[in-house]
């Protein structure tokens, strides 16, 4: 994982907008949120990541088959973020898209990724999820800008030697209906940009907090009890359930609804805010580094986003 020097704690926030430490962290549960410096942008905290994951694999970026980036947050609407890594990283030999997926774009990848292994058509897939969403935020609308943050988590996928090792099961879903609770408005080809839609704050995140909470909370919780019931396993069984990191009201409601302890669940909204694509493997990747995870160990992954988009995908730590 990665995520850019600059902090901005609760406290910085109090001086640009009417919120306060304490209405934030009852609210969402985070302390302080990294952001980009100017000039900074997804691929540079991408590319930071991504090396960071190619030194624990023991992998060499020319090795790479293929390369997937999550985000919402581009380094630019084309060429994709992923070719300008595979530049970046001297992956010669791999090609490379990105997949828009929000906050569930990580699952997303992953997932697709592990088809390409599976099917014996690659055997080296470099995942990234990355975004920058202080481009897109508003700094004078306090409902959105406290929750967000910058940051980069990636994983290296190989085929595994041995059954019941990695990844196991997956379930992805969508439901287009929701997008008027979760989406930014313009820049895309319905409404380009103008001096009217920039003035109108359109290139924005827009958000219905409230509906995204409930939906939120339902759909993550039923997904990954569903995934591990068609599996044989029961949540006793999870050694850490790892959800999509946007709110912490939204992350114990889930738990509690899947009767979890709190030991089992992943949680570093308080330090990193929702980093979107990024929240999950960055999870991942302090738990590995802390020592947490051991190979064999039981992992649920969970997410939600707008869309809107959700899932579920349970893995065995294949990793000693």
């Amino acid at each position: 994982m990665y995520v850019p020097d600059k902090v901005v704690t609760n406290k910085d926030l109090e001086k640009l907008i009417d919120t306060s430490d304490q209405w934030i962290m009852e609210r969402t549960g985070i302390r302080q949120r990294h952001l980009v410096s100017e000039g900074e942008a997804n691929s540079d905290l991408a590319i930071q990541a991504a090396q960071h994951a190619l030194r624990k694999a023991n992998v060499k970026a020319e090795e790479l088959d293929l390369i997937i980036v999550a985000t919402v947050t581009p380094d630019m609407m084309f060429p994709c973020t992923a070719c300008v890594i595979q530049n970046k990283l001297g992956a010669k030999k791999a090609w490379g898209f990105d997949l828009s997926g929000a906050c569930s774009g990580f699952l997303y990848a992953l997932v697709t990724a592990a088809q390409f292994i599976e099917t014996g058509t690659y055997k080296k897939v470099l995942v990234i999820g990355s975004d920058v969403m202080s481009s897109i935020i508003d700094f004078e609308d306090r409902a959105t800008c406290v929750l967000f943050g910058d940051g980069a988590g990636a994983v290296v996928l190989e085929p595994t030697e041995e059954d019941g090792i990695g990844i196991l099961d997956s379930i992805l879903a969508a439901d287009g209906s929701g997008g008027t609770f979760l989406y930014m408005p313009a820049g895309g080809s319905r409404r380009p940009a103008s001096i009217e839609t920039v003035q109108k704050k359109m290139h924005y995140v827009h958000q219905d907090g409230k509906n995204v909470f409930k939906y939120a909370v339902k759909l993550m919780a039923e997904v990954s009890h569903e995934v591990l019931a068609r599996n044989g396993f029961g949540t006793e069984d999870v050694k850490l359930y790892v959800p999509h990191q946007a709110n912490m009201r939204i992350i114990t409601a889930a738990k509690d609804r899947l009767k979890l302890r709190d030991d089992q669940v992943a949680v570093n909204i308080d330090r990193y805010a929702n980093t979107t694509a990024a929240t999950i493997p960055s999870c991942l990747a302090e738990a590995q580094d802390c020592g947490r995870l051991q190979r064999g160990d039981l992992i649920l992954l969970a997410s939600f986003g707008a869309g809107f988009t959700w899932g579920s995908v349970l893995l065995k730590w294949a990793i000693d």
